[in-house]
């Protein structure tokens, strides 16, 4: 459907967007001398929807992200709706990218195609320029068409934080597939390039803020950018500088309350790469460790985010941008005795979302239900443009409320969220097994009521809500 919501009454009057009506519900060309906002978007891999300081966790240290989060509005319940594959992040990211639900991307996202609208598509042809660096797991062709502009560019899901391999933007869109070449020539060994270069002994986070400071610095065009910065942290493998390991002590950090040495049930992927990171059962003192440098890597991203916000503000460009942070999917790093994203638990399903700039209210909770992939048509709404006909998800801005969220992970994991009940319904070897938190109650999702006779009708509702959300969402022929 394509349609454009109306901006609130608040927005209008920060940032002065007139909206003149072609129908009922869609703009009309915004009037020309209404200012277009740029838009920075700053994009994590694998972080956790609590992993901000100012969020709540006490515990790990963001100085920068804390500031965007008293200066904006931070959407505390943003959701992914989950995955069709082991790597997660790839249908998130299509979702994100062309504002499409889990189950109507082509495949699992690994490559968009051309019916299916990108981001940067919709923004180029208002006339923005499109910047992207960093990450990008869903098809060389997509990015192309979605970024007019670009630098140190990888395509792929993780590799060394401290040698990424990373292509130049090339107008043309010719990034070559990976290269095969000699990495020992007295045995022949054949290794694979996949990129113009190494940089070696360059973080990632470092590398992928200095492309977009470079961008920030040179920027001269009249016409508004759309920033992408794809980082890969705080995915692993989990280094970074070593001072921002030093600040963080073993005898100083919690176990989660959720902390568990195994899953206590076979939830259909316990066999899988990010699983097999520590032995079962997991050793606290070492789960400990990796909590430690997971908040490592948050801080020092957190550092970079801080350098390339103070770039916009010095360069002038800070006040007429909208800055959005967000993540591709939480991650477990010992929760519910997981390590991964392969879940439908909170910690994994959940992502931090802060949108902080002109018409959004400084230091506020937004607790409606809302899906990463919502953002599309939201920067649709800010750039006053139509939102494209491919696009399902709902802009934040738009009168629509969901009061359902449905969630899946693969065949087997689906679950329901209503109020503060959401119900988890696992099917594996033939086996059904279900639970049922109080998230109000009980965030860290501990105790399951699924078994307690008083909540046998709350089950019941929960039961008949999924099966109304996969008859929505989910084609025939999908269990």
């Amino acid at each position: 459907m394509t349609y454009c919501t109306l901006i609130k009454k608040s927005l209008f009057t920060s940032i002065g967007v007139g909206c003149l009506l072609a129908s009922s519900n869609v703009f009309a060309q915004a009037p020309e001398n209404i200012q277009r906002p740029n838009i920075l978007f700053l994009f994590a891999d694998d972080m956790q929807s609590n992993s901000i300081h100012a969020l709540g966790n006490s515990e790990v240290i963001t100085p920068n992200l804390d500031r965007l989060v008293r200066n904006g509005t931070s959407f505390v319940n943003t959701y992914i709706m989950g995955s069709t594959a082991g790597a997660v992040s790839i249908p998130s990211r299509a979702m994100l990218m062309t504002g499409r639900h889990l189950f109507s991307l082509d495949g699992a996202g690994e490559n968009i195609p051309q019916e299916h609208t990108t981001i940067g598509e919709a923004l180029q042809n208002a006339g923005y320029r499109t910047f992207g660096t960093g990450k990008w797991h869903n098809g060389r062709p997509a990015f192309h068409r979605s970024f007019t502009d670009g630098g140190d560019i990888f395509f792929g899901g993780m590799t060394d934080q401290w040698n990424v391999q990373v292509y130049d933007f090339d107008p043309e869109g010719k990034y070559s597939a990976r290269i095969p070449y000699i990495i020992n020539f007295q045995t022949q060994a054949v290794g694979f390039r996949d990129g113009d270069r190494i940089n070696s002994g360059y973080h990632s986070s470092e590398l992928f803020s200095d492309r977009a400071i470079d961008f920030i610095n040179s920027y001269d065009d009249e016409n508004p950018f759309f920033m992408f910065v794809s980082y890969l942290a705080p995915h692993d493998p989990r280094v970074m500088p070593p001072e921002f390991l030093a600040m963080y002590d073993t005898e100083k950090i919690a176990l989660p309350p959720n902390f568990m040495p195994e899953h206590p049930f076979d939830n259909g992927e316990l066999i899988i790469r990010d699983e097999s990171l520590l032995p079962v059962p997991r050793d606290p003192a070492k789960v400990k460790i990796e909590i430690i440098r997971y908040y490592a890597m948050i801080t020092h991203l957190d550092q970079q985010i801080g350098r390339v916000i103070d770039a916009l503000k010095k360069s002038g460009l800070y006040e007429n941008t909208i800055i959005v942070f967000a993540a591709d999917n939480g991650i477990a790093v010992g929760q519910h005795g997981l390590l991964g994203k392969q879940n439908v638990y909170e910690h994994s399903i959940g992502v931090p979302l802060i949108i902080s700039g002109q018409g959004f209210e400084a230091g506020k909770k937004d607790e409606r239900f809302t899906y990463l992939s919502d953002l599309f048509p939201t920067f649709c709404d800010l750039a006053q443009i139509l939102i494209p006909a491919s696009v399902e998800s709902i802009s934040i801005f738009s009168p629509e409320r969901r009061d359902v969220m449905f969630f899946a992970y693969r065949h087997f994991q689906r679950a329901v969220r209503q109020g503060d009940y959401k119900l988890i319904e696992y099917h594996v070897n033939d086996v059904e097994t279900l639970q049922l938190f109080n998230l109000k109650n009980d965030p860290w999702e501990i105790n399951n009521l699924a078994n307690d006779r008083r909540y046998s009708r709350k089950i019941a509702e929960m039961r008949k809500l999924l099966v109304e959300q996969k008859e929505e969402y989910e084609p025939r022929g999908v269990n």
